[in-house]
């Protein structure tokens, strides 16, 4: 099935939430709260994917500058390593520098091994640790890309 990519709407609210809940454990994923907050942000730049008439998933990126920050990727569990994510992170970044970014950051989990390599094979690069940077305490890699 081929994957459309297109800007947040409002009516996608609950559907990126409840897709958060699914792809995040409790303490690091987002609140409907800080969700809305990130959403509405100055700067915010939201992409959804869609595999037919499905959310396959999200990414939000705050743009400040020629600096980009990479909120959040959440992709459906059905829908994983079929490139989702992977659209996503190409559409952002094309957008992004499009508007001047010239470097993007991003936080991860320490332990969460599979989206470490996923953003190395997206050329981020670990730049330090952040501790407990979650609501649970796991400590975060701060990741960076030069666009």
């Amino acid at each position: 099935m081929k994957l459309q990519l297109r800007p947040y709407q409002a009516d996608d609210f609950e559907t990126l939430y409840q897709m958060d809940q699914v792809c995040y454990e409790r303490g690091i994923a987002y609140s409907r709260r800080t969700l809305r907050e990130f959403l509405g942000m100055p700067g915010a730049a939201t992409w959804v994917a869609l595999a037919g008439a499905d959310v396959a998933g999200f990414l939000i990126a705050l743009c400040d500058a020629s600096q980009g920050h990479i909120v959040t990727l959440d992709v459906a569990p059905t829908e994983r390593r079929r490139g989702v994510g992977s659209a996503l992170v190409a559409k952002a970044e094309r957008e992004m520098a499009a508007t001047g970014v010239r470097v993007v950051e991003l936080e991860t989990a320490v332990d969460n091994a599979p989206a470490i390599l996923f953003w190395q094979k997206h050329g981020y690069r670990a730049a330090g640790i952040y501790r407990r940077y979650y609501r649970n305490r796991t400590d975060a890699f701060w990741m960076v890309k030069t666009l």
